[in-house]
């Protein structure tokens, strides 16, 4: 299934996604709720949802304004480092366990809204992943289960603030400025993707100028070992974020630099599952919008 959350006027609402129309799933089965956690919590509904919906009044897909796949995930656990040539890149050594982060809430938003340049920084960089939905918690996962435990994969925009990020060893600064991380709008189910997610082509790009291009297969910790390795040491639950690293050509390695600078539009995309687009704006003029509106 390939599904997307958002609204079309009267409150957010789950959505099956056909070509470029989609079905309310919201309003087909009530029990869906108003965004994947009551699919999430129910495979039986999930089921029954993937056979189809009743036959109702599609809309086309660009009239949702997309929302977070689930509003409020318990976590949001980043890989930092998961391609070989991105830690060369940005001068690391290649590490024997996977580099973690937290991700807050704040710094997150949906596919579509502005990604934010704060005023105290103009080193906003791009960093496309995949990033995956756990479907079932649980705690000390075996690698062979693992995957069993996702519900969806969707597309994240990692965006980072490269001197806030450098300031201190932990990185948690620069990777959590308010509405720097962009995520959906679609999340499609494993059915639909190679096992694993494995072997789709990851880019960036800001119009034609294309900024990372890889391939999924290139991550060192498969989506599976990673699973395996964070549900070692905390509890995962059904909802949680799990963004699964960057391929090289981040901005802070070109020569010169490359930030995100207002006005542009960065697309982050994964093969067979989407686009995710986010305005640049800046800081200043963000806050003015959001106060007059």
């Amino acid at each position: 299934m390939k599904l997307i959350v958002g609204n079309t006027g009267e409150g957010n609402a789950v959505f099956l996604v056909e070509g470029e129309l989609a079905t309310n799933l919201t309003e087909a089965f009530p029990e869906v709720g108003s965004d994947l956690m009551g699919l999430i919590g129910s495979p039986s509904l999930a089921a029954q949802v993937a056979k189809g919906a009743p036959a109702k009044e599609k809309v086309p897909v660009s009239s949702i304004e997309p929302a977070l796949p689930v509003e409020q995930p318990s976590k949001i656990i980043c890989l930092g480092l998961n391609y070989v040539d991105h830690i060369k890149e940005g001068g690391y050594a290649v590490p024997d366990y996977p580099a973690l982060f937290m991700r807050s809430l704040n710094s997150m938003m949906p596919a579509g809204q502005p990604m934010v340049r704060p005023t105290c920084s103009e080193r906003l960089d791009y960093e496309v992943e995949l990033m995956l939905i756990v479907g079932k918690g649980g705690r000390h996962i075996k690698e062979e289960d693992a995957l069993s435990h996702v519900f969806g994969y969707t597309v994240f925009n990692d965006g980072s603030v490269r001197d806030y990020q450098r300031k201190t060893h932990q990185w948690t600064p620069g990777k959590n400025f308010d509405q720097t991380g962009a995520v959906g709008p679609f999340v499609v189910t494993p059915d639909d993707l190679p096992e694993g997610a494995v072997g789709l082509k990851i880019e960036s790009r800001v119009g034609d100028e294309i900024l990372q291009s890889a391939n999924t297969s290139d991550m060192m910790w498969s989506v599976a070992r990673t699973i395996a390795t964070i549900s070692e040491y905390t509890t995962l639950e059904a909802g949680d974020f799990i963004a699964m690293g960057t391929p090289p050509g981040v901005g802070h390695a070109k020569t010169p630099p490359r930030w995100l600078r207002p006005g542009e539009v960065v697309e982050a995309e994964v093969e067979g599952i989407g686009i995710c687009a986010s305005p640049i704006v800046d800081e200043a003029d963000f806050a003015s919008k959001a106060a007059a509106e």
